[in-house]
């Protein structure tokens, strides 16, 4: 059962279009890049509001939006960027301001958080507007995730130390400790939901339904991010402060392995870590054994091959980078589709019984 569901939520996760492309948010100078994922190239770039924080392609992947969380200015827009040409589209999200995580559901519709005014936004990309807001109150709602099926956000939120659960169809909020710091959150394939909590230098790993705290992982170094592999095996946290990548195993929880991001000697820019490469963003490819990480401080990816866990390559981005996203190949969807071939549980396939 437990590979039916990586397989069900890697197929979830595999665009239906795309040309293979990195997208990576250089926050300060106010651009997208795109990347060829072959080698790192840079195929284009899209000058975007002030401040690019996050990034999320929609389900067909012809379409990636961001948010523009602003600098001295508090933001209060997204920008809508044709993956297979057109002009940017400007979405105002009038008194929501300081947007910042993004996520879309399965049937397209775009989740935000807005962290001035503690509200947690659904989007109509198509039209431009905001539909409707959900309050998740004050504590800096930071960044969201979403249940498999769209019909739960998870909201992590920094200053309140803790996350919320949302019901999207009644509005019904719950809310439960994290831990100090907490910002990074994802939802695993399992269900479970993961917080990265920096000023405890900690991973919660919470119940879905209940948000009781089912596990706490020590990952220090100011863990900032997590993300999961395609195939739901390995859970992927970025330590800011310490330049790492910590590797965890998503069931077992046992920690597989460390991976430096930073290198002796490097000059790095100034950041609100102060001088440091502080790596924030990351994310797994769909089709290759890679992990790609944002090293803000450096201006370049750590691409990092996810068998030996070592960073094999280093691309050049634009200055500060930060929000990642991929916008998948066709091929990555068929390959995902013929990894589930026969992950369907013997008696079901056989009409045996229900599959549990």
């Amino acid at each position: 059962m437990r590979r039916l569901a990586a397989c069900l939520w890697l197929l979830a996760a595999a665009p239906a279009w795309a040309q293979g492309e990195l997208l990576v948010g250089n926050k300060a100078a106010d651009t997208v890049w795109r990347l060829s994922l072959d080698d790192g190239r840079r195929l284009a770039e899209t000058a975007t509001g002030a401040a690019p924080h996050e990034i999320a392609v929609s389900p067909d992947g012809r379409t990636a939006v961001v948010s523009e969380y602003g600098h001295d200015v508090p933001g209060a827009s997204l920008t809508a960027i044709a993956l297979d040409g057109g002009a940017p589209r400007a979405i105002d999200l009038g008194a929501h301001r300081r947007p910042h995580g993004l996520r879309y559901a399965p049937d397209g519709r775009l989740f935000a958080t807005a962290e001035a005014g503690g509200a947690l936004l659904c989007v109509d990309v198509a039209a431009g507007r905001v539909g409707r807001a959900y309050e998740v109150g004050e504590g800096v709602g930071h960044m969201v995730a979403l249940s498999r099926d769209g019909a739960t956000a998870y909201v992590s939120k920094i200053r309140a130390g803790s996350v919320v659960r949302v019901d999207l169809a009644g509005g019904r909020r719950l809310e439960r400790p994290a831990g100090d710091g907490a910002e990074g959150i994802e939802v695993a394939p399992d269900g479970s939901v993961w917080v990265t909590n920096r000023a405890a230098d900690t991973v919660t790993v919470h119940d879905p339904g209940t948000l009781a705290v089912r596990a706490t992982l020590p990952s220090p170094g100011f863990p900032i991010r997590v993300a999961f592999t395609p195939d739901g095996r390995h859970a992927l946290v970025t330590n800011a402060r310490a330049a790492t990548l910590a590797v965890f195993d998503a069931v077992t929880h046992a920690p597989v392995a460390t991976v430096a991001l930073s290198e002796p000697g490097r000059a790095y820019r100034e950041t609100l870590l102060g001088r440091a490469a502080l790596p924030i963003g990351v994310i797994a490819d769909p089709a290759r054994p890679r992990v790609y990480v944002a090293v803000s401080g450096g201006n370049e990816i750590a691409v990092v091959d996810s068998e030996r866990w070592q960073v094999v390559a280093r691309w050049p981005t634009g200055d500060e980078p930060d929000a990642l996203a991929i916008a998948g190949r066709p091929a990555a969807r068929a390959a995902a589709a013929a990894a589930c071939a026969g992950a369907e549980p013997e008696a079901a396939r056989k009409g045996d019984g229900p599959a549990d």
